[in-house]
């Protein structure tokens, strides 16, 4: 969702900011030539600097806490020495619509004005109100003979606007707006072309989205998150959930200790996921008439131990964690750190490299 006027000279160095619930991961990387560089990154959680979340959940939007967010990444900027200023915010799934419909055949010049008179018709969204962004998901502009098929996000004003706000408090200068799932795609599934289903598990909610070629054709929100991982455990042994959260780090579920043997509980909640998964797998089974070849898991939760092994075994798919930083140039001493975070930085990479016009 572009906000400045198109510029022709796009700078050579973005940052990617993924605000998240708990934590704020900005990373910045540069484009020389055909290459993409990580310059720099970093990552804070709101117990950190304050009580309360990065977000206010009055609203079902869950606008960002602007003072908050803003007094972040000025932290993580300073902390790292960052200096550019160009910057992509990347918005969360529960801030966002997600829906799709089909246009009859036309010109590449006709649909921006047919997807704005036929959007009101599937969001439940004020479009006056609505900020709209869209992609062709199916069809070819200009084939006569080639019904098109949109997938369009809508995110309110009132959301897009204290983006805006945050990025002014903190420095920046907001080139656009994306929905996180976009940006996961963009670092997630690369060159592959297999039917891919990228399940990104939030500390809020989780996300599922079919990817085709690498195209996206559907998204899913679920309320399941890591957050109600801890507090099963913190209720089920007893203890705060700072402790609950370091067992559930530490023993996953392939906890073997009698007296911390978490399976159970973690699997009560996970089991529910896998059955909305297996729903919606054979939903575009049934519809496109093409099965999803494998499963990606990012996010923090996704290295869980246990949790990938824990899907594959259920779903009988191939269930892999990627590591967005794999293909950009980094010191060699960083390979191992940067493939243990590499699933909670999937948004940010992938937002930035959406900058730099990958």
């Amino acid at each position: 969702m572009a906000l400045n006027p198109f510029k022709f000279l796009f700078p050579k160095k973005f940052l990617g900011i993924d605000t998240g619930t708990s934590s704020i991961k900005v990373v910045e990387i540069s484009r020389w030539g055909g290459g993409r560089t990580l310059e720099n990154y970093g990552e804070i959680k709101a117990a950190a600097l304050f009580k309360e979340s990065f977000r206010t959940f009055e609203k079902s939007t869950h606008l960002v806490s602007s003072a908050f967010v803003s007094r972040a990444i000025r932290a993580i900027l300073e902390e790292a020495r960052i200096k550019t200023k160009a910057a992509i915010f990347s918005i969360p799934d529960f801030s966002t619509f997600f829906t799709s419909f089909e246009l009859p055949p036309m010109s590449e010049d006709e649909i921006p004005q047919a997807v704005r008179y036929t959007a009101p018709q599937y969001t439940p969204l004020p479009i006056g109100e609505t900020t709209l962004d869209w992609r062709i998901i199916r069809g070819t502009p200009g084939d006569k003979k080639s019904t098109l098929k949109i997938l369009l996000i809508a995110v309110p004003n009132d959301v897009v606007a204290e983006y805006q706000r945050v990025a002014q408090m903190a420095g920046l200068e907001l080139y656009a707006l994306e929905a996180e799932v976009l940006g996961i795609v963009r670092s997630s599934i690369k060159e592959n072309k297999k039917v891919a289903c990228l399940i990104d598990l939030g500390v809020q909610s989780t996300t599922a989205s079919i990817i085709d070629k690498g195209v996206l054709k559907k998204s899913y929100s679920f309320d399941f998150s890591s957050s109600q991982l801890t507090h099963a455990v913190s209720t089920a042994l007893s203890i705060d959930e700072t402790e609950a959260e370091e067992i559930k780090c530490k023993y996953g579920i392939m906890a073997s200790d009698s007296e911390k043997d978490i399976t159970k509980v973690l699997q009560l909640l996970i089991d529910p996921l896998l059955i909305e998964i297996k729903n919606i797998a054979s939903e575009f089974s049934q519809s496109e008439n093409k099965d999803i070849e494998e499963i990606y898991l990012t996010g923090g939760t996704a290295n869980l131990k246990g949790l990938r092994e824990y899907f594959s075994e259920n779903l009988k798919i191939k269930v892999e964690t990627p590591n967005p930083f794999s293909d950009l140039l980094y010191p060699p001493i960083l390979a191992e750190t940067l493939k243990e975070m590499g699933p909670r930085f999937t948004v940010a990479v992938g937002t930035a490299l959406g900058g730099l016009g990958q």
